[in-house]
């Protein structure tokens, strides 16, 4: 049966953000005790505000524009606008059901080279097989905070070759690192020198834990894509809401991103979108200062409490998530030891492997959101006060899992 799969199709596996979930639920539900640090969900609560608009739209059924609620595009163009400072019209906005299918259009109607810099997040390298389009990964190294200096960019660019179609991938805050790009302005120089795409995947900015919302458009509107959503800042992932802001001077691309979601998903929902208006007509600082408070606590608690001569970590500077790098001598890949830990402690890390590092790089992705984030908000009324006698009373499962995962590195 596999020959009439598509030999490209068949190479691919399932998203291993999504296979760890499974797995961790289904030994849980076996009854082992499973620390889930391998699923990048965010715990909170959706904004009462904008449930409340959701289920005030929930009768409504008819299909919407193809390219989205007119409403919830210019909102989310202003939105972009107050941010970045650059004008993305709500005629080159495009709803999508999550940023991941924004950049999956991307990918299929793009034709040329793509560049992620490693470590990058585990969907961008398939989705860029899907389209057939040519990866080239770009390593980074924790001297620079885990992205690209300009000289790296310029060189691989070179090497690919100067007239070549390239899209360069950049994720900050980064996922599986937890860090901030702190030289756009610099990269974005080289992505203008060459004339190359950029995709600024920009879902995770609004939980910057410096407060401060960072676009690699600010320098290179020209040319540079933005993709964000609903799904982390917000903790709508499941309400499947994500957009894409297209430069001006790309509006032929943005047909053909159309034509293919008229004959893909034709519209994303519309009671989702209506309640969406809510999400970008208002700033919802409150929620999102409170959001990003918790989330750097108990980001610095595992920091703090991981970080040893036998596990190498960078502090959290947005998402919720942290790298850490075991010096290991026991296994031969980061998927093995991964394998271990889950066995041996009951924690789920994602290997390095599944984000562009070579197997045998002992680097992990942890994401730190495995407690209840709806009692953990509700209970805090400073935000400056989230001492770790908190931590340890609404992230327990954060706190045992952390220091399972210390005392088990010390043996290595």
């Amino acid at each position: 049966m596999s020959s009439k799969v598509k030999k490209k199709i068949l190479k691919l596996k399932e998203s291993s953000t999504l296979v760890i979930n499974e797995k961790s639920k289904e030994l849980i539900s076996k009854g082992k005790k499973v620390f889930q640090f391998g699923f990048g969900q965010s715990p909170f609560p959706v904004p009462e505000k904008i449930v409340d608009t959701l289920k005030k739209n929930a009768y409504r059924k008819e299909y919407l524009p193809i390219q989205g609620l007119p409403e919830l595009r210019e909102k989310i163009s202003k939105y972009l606008f107050k941010r970045t400072g650059n004008d993305y019209p709500k005629e080159n906005i495009l709803i999508t059901p999550g940023s991941k299918e924004a950049m999956l259009l991307i990918h299929i109607a793009f034709n040329g080279e793509i560049i992620i810099p490693a470590p990058g997040w585990v969907s961008y390298e398939p989705q860029a097989e899907i389209g057939t389009n040519k990866v080239h990964w770009l390593e980074t190294n924790r001297l620079n905070n885990w992205f690209p200096t300009g000289k790296a960019l310029e060189k691989k660019i070179k090497s690919i070759g100067k007239n070549k179609n390239i899209i360069l991938i950049l994720n900050s805050p980064n996922n599986p690192s937890g860090t901030v790009c702190n030289n756009l302005e610099e990269l974005a120089k080289i992505a203008k020198k060459f004339k190359i795409l950029v995709l600024s995947d920009e879902i995770y900015t609004d939980l910057t834990f410096s407060n401060e919302y960072e676009s690699i458009s600010k320098y290179y509107p020209e040319l540079t894509f933005i993709t964000g959503g609903l799904s982390k800042w917000c903790g709508a992932g499941g309400w499947r809401l994500g957009f894409l802001a297209v430069p001006k001077k790309l509006k032929e691309f943005l047909k053909s991103l159309k034509s293919l979601a008229s004959e893909s998903y034709s519209t994303v929902n519309t009671p989702t979108q209506f309640a969406s208006v809510e999400a970008y007509a208002n700033d919802h600082e409150q929620y999102k200062f409170k959001v990003k408070a918790i989330l750097k606590a108990v980001g610095n608690f595992v920091y703090n409490n991981l970080k040893s001569n036998k596990v190498l970590i960078a502090p959290p500077q947005g998402a919720f998530y942290l790298m850490p790098e075991f010096k290991n001598r026991k296994y031969n890949s980061s998927s093995k030891l991964c394998e271990a830990i889950l066995n041996e402690t009951g924690v789920a890390l994602l290997p390095g492997s599944d984000f562009g590092f070579k197997p045998k790089k002992m680097i992990t992705r942890l994401s730190y959101t495995d407690f209840d984030g709806n009692a953990f908000y509700k209970n805090i009324t400073n935000c400056g006060l989230i001492d770790d006698d908190m931590i340890k009373k609404f992230a327990p499962n954060v706190v045992e899992g952390v220091f399972r995962l210390s005392n088990w590195a010390k043996n290595l």
